[in-house]
């Protein structure tokens, strides 16, 4: 089978706890283009933080609606689609499940996404821009998929264990 791959996505993330339960993330992209920026992340008195910055789920979820967005948006450049107006909503909910050996275990319940998309092009071509968009943009195709997490464990400065 031929290589059919036209770029590579590749980011390291690394957070530092600074607070109750503030973070600082330093994401680094590798590819295809180069940049390091640092966000941070608090949880609100609900968790016990002191609600300093946006969630983790916050920036999830932007991540999510920027993505689609930015792929509608390049995809209907690229198709010479006009689009006048772009509003993209998304519902997301989650549970929090009894476990009995951690306080809870989250469970996803699912995403909704509504977009909304001025354009006098035909239906056919929104509908196909859009469907195209959901494939290209890397955090959807990331949940639409079973997906293969590894995790080390590096305790007190010794070699990292597989958990």
């Amino acid at each position: 089978m031929a290589d059919n791959r036209l770029f590579e996505v590749v980011f390291e993330s690394e957070g530092v706890c600074v607070g109750k339960l503030r973070n600082e993330v330093t994401n680094t992209a590798h590819a295809p283009f180069q940049v390091t920026r640092m966000l941070p992340t608090d949880e609100g008195p609900f968790q016990g933080g002191d609600d300093t910055s946006p969630t983790p789920l916050e920036f999830f979820l932007t991540g999510l609606v920027g993505c689609l967005m930015t792929q509608i948006r390049v995809f209907a450049k690229r198709g010479r689609i006009d689009v006048r107006a772009l509003t993209v909503n998304c519902r997301a909910h989650w549970e929090a499940v009894s476990d009995p050996e951690v306080p809870y275990a989250a469970r996803p319940v699912g995403f909704a996404i509504d977009i909304a998309l001025e354009s006098d092009a035909p239906e056919e071509r929104v509908r196909a821009l859009v469907d195209g968009a959901r494939r290209g943009c890397f955090v959807e195709a990331t949940l639409a998929q079973p997906n293969d997490i590894t995790h080390t464990l590096r305790l007190n400065a010794g070699d990292p264990v597989a958990i």
